[in-house]
């Protein structure tokens, strides 16, 4: 599980400095952590548990102690003279969200919109496993405000979703996508591509059946093994195969194909949507910098350039949200170069691209460098804007990395 990054320590009483306040951009969303799985998949570094290792936790518990961080929540902003802002998101991801009655999940929505208030036409996401979910459920979170499901699909092929220790049966997908349609939902569909033993035959078959669904909304990510995970001790004892990033590549290209061709176009490098009002509205508050409060443990929040992280395990979550204290472990206030490199790493990614008048002097060889090779768009680098071509996207971090210096 992925270790929490250094900071400084965060006060008891959550208080935010004087520049959060001057700082606080327009939009406001909400991230609600649900750290509840039935199993722990090979490859997820997560802050995930099962119920057996929740002490002290139970799923019962969860949504008062989540209510009760958003309540300490609302008293921190005011306190801290950030002035109050409607949510314009709402995003429940996991874990899974819908181990959860769906009651619980609406009813955090209905006391953000007490306390904070939502505005019209918010965005109002849960993720969610195929085999959680039947109409009953789908109508109850459609009733309670929630306006997308996105489905951790992953793969529509057996051996694929075993090496990756997923549960759910890939045949009663078509089923789950119509039912969530039939609750007035938009579906999105996460897979993932490059897992050891999925052919370029595998893959496609899965964006086939991925496609057939007639989502609205697709994201599809490569594979990484990391440290510490059940996949990471497979392979170093040669279990099965490394990742290829050359695989990963070409799969990447496969997807790119398909999802143009079925009318998708892509709006970050591993997100693609069928229409702008389709695009993950809370995700690209992540991308442009926007501020949200992340709920529950290891849940991480921005607000105005300052940065926290909450405690990982659930117990010790609970018994500071119990005593009405801060679950942050730690903080940071980011400085002029940390959102300089921020800027630069996510608004490249995306679509709408990087605006050169935003680069610090001396990015002219960069930009130089990656016309040449072909990894931005010429025309709109005329116009004054940095925005990848597909060959760019398989590296965009490395041209991040350049244009800030590293």
């Amino acid at each position: 599980m992925a270790a929490l990054p250094d900071g400084d320590p965060a006060p008891l009483d959550g208080l935010l400095p004087a520049s959060a306040a001057e700082l606080a951009a327009r939009q406001f969303g909400l991230y609600v952590h649900i750290p509840f799985c039935r199993v722990r998949c090979g490859y997820c570094d997560f802050n995930t548990y099962t119920q057996a290792d929740m002490p002290g936790v139970s799923h019962g518990d969860y949504s008062s102690l989540a209510c009760s961080e958003l309540e300490f929540a609302q008293q921190v902003l005011e306190s801290s003279g950030v002035a109050p802002r409607r949510l314009s998101t709402v995003f429940f991801g996991g874990g899974t969200p819908t181990l959860l009655p769906a009651n619980d999940l609406t009813g955090v929505i209905q006391r953000a919109r007490e306390w904070w208030g939502i505005e019209s036409g918010a965005e109002i996401t849960v993720e969610a496993n195929p085999d959680t979910l039947d109409q009953a459920y789908l109508d109850a979170l459609a009733e309670g405000g929630v306006t997308r499901v996105s489905l951790g699909v992953q793969s529509f092929v057996p051996h694929v979703l075993s090496t990756l220790d997923r549960t759910h049966n890939p045949d009663l997908v078509p089923g789950v996508a119509d039912a969530i349609k039939a609750a007035g939902m938009q579906v999105s569909v996460d897979l993932i591509y490059g897992t050891p033993g999925e052919s370029a035959q595998d893959w496609s078959h899965t964006l086939n059946r991925a496609l057939e669904l007639e989502p609205d909304h697709v994201s599809a990510y490569s594979l990484i093994v990391e440290p510490g995970t059940a996949l990471a001790r497979r392979v170093n004892k040669g279990e099965i195969d490394a990742i290829d990033d050359d695989v990963h590549a070409e799969y990447y290209e496969i997807a790119d194909d398909a999802l143009a061709a079925a009318g998708f176009d892509w709006y970050e490098v591993s997100n693609w949507s069928t229409r702008v009002g389709t695009r993950s509205r809370h995700n690209l508050s992540y991308w442009s910098g926007a501020d949200w409060w992340g709920i529950g443990p290891g849940a991480h929040s921005h607000v105005g350039g300052v940065r926290w992280w909450n405690v990982k395990h659930p117990k010790a979550y609970a018994d500071r949200v119990r005593a009405g204290n801060s679950p942050a472990l730690a903080r940071e206030i980011l400085g002029d170069s940390e959102r300089y490199m921020e800027l630069v790493m996510l608004r490249l990614r995306t679509k709408e691209g990087l605006p050169l008048a935003q680069l610090r002097p001396g990015h002219q060889a960069v930009v130089a460098w990656a016309m040449s090779e072909s990894l931005v768009e010429p025309e709109l680098v005329i116009q004054g804007t940095l925005v990848l071509t597909r060959a760019g996207r398989l590296i965009a971090d490395q041209i991040a990395l350049r244009l800030v210096g590293e």
